[in-house]
């Protein structure tokens, strides 16, 4: 009888210690992340214009350069959002523009990453001569006026005759190359402190490579930083394109982005009277821009440590 009264007592303080599981910080970060309501926003927002950009074309009968005898008709049963000055089916457009305008965004970023990350790591690193040989050529990069810079090889592009997909490339280039300053100094910060710590006496106990140091454990530890100032830069680099485009200097037709379209604004007829040629891409850009944003500010509140929302 008192064996099964302890038992009795007994089984609450198991079953509490059941219920006491040890998260990772992985499950801590995606936890906060879900309880921000602004960033889950941001997340389905950005889901709905990937999927309307990559999977939307698979719907639409009309490609984005196929051309019919209906120009400049406002939205009708056969063209949802209207044609454009030749005819072009304005959503199949869009949607082809999307995939441009976001893939522009994202590989141009992956650049910058790569390049910040790798300059950034070895700098911390090595301290020394190295250190100030790479933040030497960080300064020279970060004193480019940017968007002067972007505009003349713009310019040089369009002189050269350099167009369709080499364009888009070269402009991924371009936008990646002149970035990557800005995440090689918080990398290069990041790791100046985290070579001091003890994780990396151990490695130098162990007989460890430089190559390893920094990849294995350098590296991994200021991902963090790297994701936040990835997604924002996506946003960034999103409306540069946009901007580009619109001036001329970026992707050029009969390439669709959502830059290029609202050239349409140019004329007064077409933004007084044809909105529809005009409004849509912009409305893309806002809602894709502000979605990456709230992304990235969701990201960067679940990843910092000394917020316990």
């Amino acid at each position: 009888m008192m064996e099964s009264v302890i038992n009795k007592k007994n089984q609450p303080g198991k079953q509490k210690d059941k219920s006491q599981v040890i998260e990772t910080p992985g499950q801590i970060v995606l936890k906060r992340l879900l309880k921000n309501k602004l960033a889950m926003l941001g997340v389905i927002l950005l889901v709905a214009m990937i999927l309307f950009a990559f999977v939307g074309p698979l719907f639409v009968k009309y490609g984005y350069n196929t051309h019919s005898d209906n120009v400049k008709m406002p939205p009708m049963a056969s063209n949802i959002l209207g044609t454009d000055y030749l005819g072009r089916d304005m959503l199949a457009r869009l949607m082809y523009g999307g995939r441009i305008s976001i893939l522009v965004g994202v590989i141009s970023v992956i650049i910058e990453v790569v390049i910040g990350t790798l300059v950034g790591a070895v700098a911390g690193y090595y301290g020394g001569k190295v250190d100030s040989i790479l933040m030497a050529i960080t300064d020279i990069f970060l004193a480019l006026p940017f968007l002067p810079v972007v505009l003349v090889l713009g310019s040089l592009m369009s002189d050269l005759k350099v167009g369709g997909e080499m364009r888009i490339f070269a402009l991924m280039f371009i936008l990646g190359i002149l970035s990557w300053p800005s995440i090689a100094r918080l990398v290069r910060g990041e790791i100046l402190s985290l070579r001091e710590q003890e994780f990396m006496q151990a490695t130098e106990a162990l007989g460890l490579k430089d190559i390893r140091k920094i990849v294995k454990h350098l590296i991994p530890n200021v991902i963090p930083t790297i994701i936040v100032n990835a997604t924002l830069g996506v946003a960034s680099a999103i409306l540069t394109e946009s901007a580009l485009s619109y001036l001329g200097m970026g992707v050029t037709e009969p390439i669709p982005s959502w830059g290029n379209m609202m050239t349409a604004a140019n004329k007064l007829v077409d933004f007084q009277r044809r909105q529809w040629l005009w409004i849509p891409p912009g409305i893309c850009i806002l809602i894709t821009v502000m979605a990456v944003n709230l992304v990235g500010d969701g990201l960067r509140d679940a990843l910092d440590p000394k917020m316990k929302r």
